[in-house]
């Protein structure tokens, strides 16, 4: 009860010590003769207010109340859903996008490159026979290099007659293990894995003591070793305006971030994140896309951000794809998705 309220019990004025009459709440009540205390019929009718103000006061509390809100909605990077696009393959792997965004693509086991068309959504052989071609990337607008592993070699296609040469198939008189995945930085330099997946298509044999790595080709051709501790390096994808290279050790389950210095070697290493990947890309943000169990997203210090469930047992490859680079391009055993975006591949 307040102050004001315990004001208004009070004697009348000019009472004795205890008046024939007490004041309660507006009105007059006789006191109790035998005890000089307010009747019977005040204590109920001050008992009855007490509770009535109570319950009033509670009342308004919980009127005005605010409902717990649930956590708030985790913050995502896609702005669509996932779009199946094809499903005519046998296993889908090192999608690139040209410079309209149009993606070349390799089924691997059917010796075919094919492209989609991101204007019209039509998909089309554009190569076969291919060399095996696993990743691709473009180093200009009409060459595309390859990593063929039908022969262990590192291709460049001519995208207007679709011939090819051969940049690099051996090291110091070994050849190569099966070159996988690929990057190109701003000066045309190859870096590219090597790990050994044997293939039952091979004529050849490689030891399986043969060495794994990565491999950097110069712009004049010169062919060097850039990482060799790697147990199965795979995923590739660089950052040339910050001379960053991330590469995945998915035999270890893990992926590094290097520093490219002037010469084009590989320092000051250090653990990206506890995650290995297949192919993997990175946005304008820099946050680094892996692939396996669908497509994990990390920010440019490892933080994990999210996952774009894929409904097949292995996503194998993702790039950005479309005019503005806003589509994520996936690929995914049989098949091969799109999903928009709300952030731009990095060019």
């Amino acid at each position: 009860m307040s102050a004001e309220n315990a004001n208004q019990i009070a004697p009348k004025a000019g009472a004795g010590r205890f008046p024939a009459e007490f004041t309660a709440f507006g009105f007059r009540l006789p006191r109790s003769p035998e005890f000089g205390m307010p009747s019977q019929r005040l204590a109920s009718f001050i008992s009855f207010n007490l509770v009535f103000v109570a319950f009033g006061l509670a009342s308004r509390t919980c009127s005005y109340a605010v409902q717990p809100e649930g956590p708030p909605p985790t913050p995502t990077l896609t702005q669509g859903i996932l779009k199946l696009v094809g499903d005519d393959y046998s296993f889908t792997e090192g999608p690139t996008a040209d410079a309209s965004g149009n993606v070349y693509f390799t089924d691997q086991p059917n010796d075919r490159i094919v492209r989609y068309d991101f204007a019209t959504g039509k998909l089309a052989d554009w190569l076969k026979p291919c060399g095996r071609a696993n990743g691709l990337f473009f180093i200009a607008p009409n060459r595309l290099i390859a990593c063929a592993d039908a022969n262990n070699e590192l291709w460049q296609i001519d995208i207007r007659d679709q011939t090819h040469r051969v940049l690099a198939a051996k090291i110091d008189e070994r050849r190569f293990s099966g070159p996988n995945d690929c990057w190109v930085d701003r000066d045309g330099a190859i870096y590219f894995t090597d790990p050994l997946y044997k293939r039952p298509y091979w004529n050849q044999v490689i030891p399986a003591d043969n060495p794994r790595g990565v491999y950097r080709v110069s712009p004049d051709g010169k062919v060097s070793k850039v990482v060799s501790d790697f147990k199965q390096p795979n995923g590739i994808i660089g950052d040339a305006k910050n001379r960053q290279l991330y590469v995945a050790d998915i035999g270890d389950g893990k992926t590094y971030r290097y520093r490219i210095d002037d010469s084009g070697q590989l320092t000051d290493r250090e653990l990206f994140c506890s995650m290995g990947s297949d192919g993997m890309t990175i946005d304008e943000r820099r946050n680094i896309y892996l692939t396996g169990q669908g497509v994990t997203i990390f920010n440019r210090d490892g933080k994990k951000l999210e996952n774009i469930a894929v409904p097949k047992g292995w996503t194998a490859n993702v790039t950005f794809a479309g005019p503005q680079r806003k589509h994520l391009f996936i690929t995914a055993k049989d098949s091969v998705f799109v999903v928009e975006m709300q952030v731009a591949g990095l060019k």
